[in-house]
């Protein structure tokens, strides 16, 4: 993969939910075809934490129910930090190993998005704006 498409309507649509959600870590899942964002799912934060994120299990079923329905895929997990850099955190790479997608990441205090990708390492790719 070369990168993940995500337009910018979906980036004011995340930018603005993690503004709204702060000082807690707002999250999502990412639903498109290929390396191409076509949906956003919104998801709660159970955590209601400023440092992690966890989606229930209610809502990741929910998700994964809608995408098969939509006919395209879970191709990302999206989260903000609200008081830090867009870089994993140590409990991000933990989960990034079990979910093995794109994560996007957005930071409150840059106002900027990253994307990553777990191979042997971590490593960046480009958003793709469309």
């Amino acid at each position: 993969m070369h990168g993940i498409i995500l337009s910018k309507s979906d980036k004011k649509t995340l930018s603005e939910y993690s503004e709204n959600q702060k000082p807690y870590e707002s999250c999502a899942l990412l639903f498109g075809k290929d390396n191409q964002v076509l949906d956003l799912f919104l998801t709660e934060n159970i955590e209601k934490s400023p440092v992690n994120f966890t989606i229930s299990n209610k809502q990741l079923i929910e998700g994964y129910k809608i995408a098969e329905e939509k006919k395209v895929d879970v191709i990302g997990i999206f989260h903000s930090h609200p008081n830090s850099d867009a870089f994993p955190s140590n409990t991000d790479k933990k989960f990034m190993q079990s979910n093995p997608v794109t994560w996007i990441i957005y930071s409150g205090i840059n106002k900027n998005f990253k994307a990553f990708l777990l191979e042997s390492n971590i490593i960046e790719i480009p958003i793709i704006e469309k």
